[in-house]
C-alpha cells in the first residue's frame, strides 16, 4: 500500500458533485488498492461520481490487498489516508485522559466545542479492531462536535492482534463508564449520553448499548451505528456480491476477524456479534447508516430489523451509490449526506430528552 497516490489524492478529491453515474471498475484494481496491472474482471456499478474519482485515483498507486498486508503495513496506509480529512475545527476545550483498570485501559480525548455542550457523545473509531486511532479520527470527531454542539469523546481501545477479543470490548465499556461518571464535569450539567461508531466502532457502540442495559448503566439516549459490523457470518449476499469488493472486501473482513478473534467458536458471542444477542428489547433508539456497495450492508440492515422486532426504534438509511468508509472520507459528497442525517438525529434526540434547547448551528 504505497503512499505516493495519497499525495495525488490530496490534490484531486475536492469535488462535491452528487451525481450518480455508471462506470466500469476493475475489481482487481480496487482490491489491491492501486495496481492497475492486476486488473482482471470488469464490474459495472453505479457509484457516486466523487467516489468513482477517489477510487480511480487510488487505483493509480502501487500496493497490495489489505488481506496480504501485515497489520503495521495496513496501519501506515490508514494513517496516511486520514490526512485527507482536511482542517479540523477549533474546540473550546480539549482534554486527554488515560484510563487504567485491572482489566481495561484506554486513552480518551474529550473535545468540547462550546461552554455548554448539549450532549455527550462517545465515539468508537473503525478499523476492523486492528487499525485506527483517535488521532486519525480527530477531524471527524471535531466536526461532529461542532455541528451537534455536543462534547465528543474519542476512545482509543487496544487493538488486535496484539490484544485479541474481548480486550476492545472491555476497554470500550470502561471508557463508557468513565464518561458516564463525568458527564457533569464535561458538560457542566446532566445532558444526554450517546454512543456512536463506524464499522468495527459501530460494532463496539452496539455492544456498549447492550452492556449498559445489562450492567446497570450508564443510561444511553441514542446509538448511532455507521455501517456497523454486527455478525460474523461472512456468507450474506452483500459479502459475495462482486460489486461490493471495494475499500473493504470479503477477504479483508476475514483478515480482520482472524486478527481480532482467531477462535471461530466464539464469534457468535453477543459481545462479538451483537446480532446474535437473544434479547434486544429495552435498548436505546438506533440510527443506522449502511452503504449500497458495502460487504457489511446486509448485517447492518438485519440488525435494524431485529431491533424493530424488539420494539426498539431504529432509523435505517441505506446510502445509494456509496461504499464502505464513505462517512469518514470527508472529501466525498456521501460523507456530507451521512453527517446531515447523524447531526439531525442527535439534535432530535436531545430535544426529545428535554435536556437542552436545540441550537441554531447548522443541521
Amino acid at each position: 500500500m504505497g503512499t505516493k497516490v495519497l499525495d495525488h489524492l490530496r490534490n484531486n478529491t475536492q469535488s462535491r458533485s452528487n451525481s450518480t453515474w455508471g462506470i466500469r471498475i476493475y475489481s482487481g484494481i480496487i482490491q489491491s488498492l492501486g495496481d492497475a496491472n492486476n486488473a482482471r474482471i470488469g464490474i459495472f456499478m453505479a457509484l457516486d461520481s466523487a467516489t468513482v474519482r477517489f477510487l480511480k485515483q487510488l487505483a493509480e498507486g502501487e500496493g497490495k490487498p489489505l488481506h496480504k498486508c501485515t497489520p503495521d503495513e495496513a496501519r501506515a496506509f490508514l494513517s496516511k489516508l486520514s490526512e485527507l480529512a482536511g482542517p479540523a475545527p477549533e474546540m473550546r476545550r480539549v482534554e486527554e485522559h488515560n484510563l487504567k483498570e485491572p482489566d481495561a485501559q484506554a486513552r480518551l480525548r474529550v473535545l468540547v466545542p462550546l461552554d455548554n455542550p448539549v450532549g455527550v457523545l462517545v465515539y468508537y473509531h473503525g478499523g476492523g479492531w486492528v487499525l485506527g486511532s483517535i488521532d486519525e479520527y480527530d477531524t471527524v470527531a471535531r466536526k461532529l462536535a461542532e455541528r451537534t454542539s455536543c462534547a465528543v469523546i474519542l476512545v482509543e481501545y487496544r487493538l488486535a492482534p496484539e490484544h485479541h477479543y474481548p480486550t476492545a470490548v472491555d476497554d470500550s465499556y470502561a471508557a463508557l463508564k468513565w464518561v458516564g461518571d463525568h458527564v457533569i464535569d464535561i458538560a457542566g450539567r446532566e445532558v444526554p449520553l450517546i454512543v456512536a461508531g463506524d464499522s468495527a466502532g459501530g460494532n463496539l457502540a452496539a455492544v456498549m448499548a447492550i452492556r449498559a442495559r445489562d450492567r446497570n448503566g450508564p443510561s444511553i439516549a441514542l446509538q448511532v451505528l455507521i455501517y456497523p459490523v454486527t455478525d460474523a457470518d461472512l456468507n450474506r449476499p452483500s459479502y459475495n456480491d462482486p460489486e461490493n469488493q471495494l475499500l473493504l472486501t470479503r477477504d479483508g473482513m476475514i483478515w480482520f476477524w482472524d486478527h481480532y478473534l482467531p477462535d471461530t467458536s466464539r464469534r457468535n458471542e453477543p459481545d462479538a456479534s451483537p446480532f446474535r444477542t437473544e434479547n434486544l428489547s429495552g435498548l436505546p433508539p438506533a440510527v443506522i447508516l449502511t452503504a449500497e456497495h458495502d460487504v457489511l450492508r446486509d448485517e447492518g440492515e438485519a440488525y435494524s430489523s431485529r431491533l424493530q422486532e424488539a420494539n426498539v426504534p431504529a432509523d435505517l438509511q441505506r446510502y445509494a451509490g456509496q461504499m464502505h468508509g464513505f462517512f469518514t472520507l470527508l472529501m466525498l459528497h456521501g460523507s456530507e449526506l451521512g453527517f446531515q442525517q447523524v447531526v439531525k438525529a442527535i439534535k432530535a434526540c436531545i430535544v426529545r430528552k428535554g435536556k437542552a434547547q436545540p441550537t441554531s448551528n447548522e443541521s
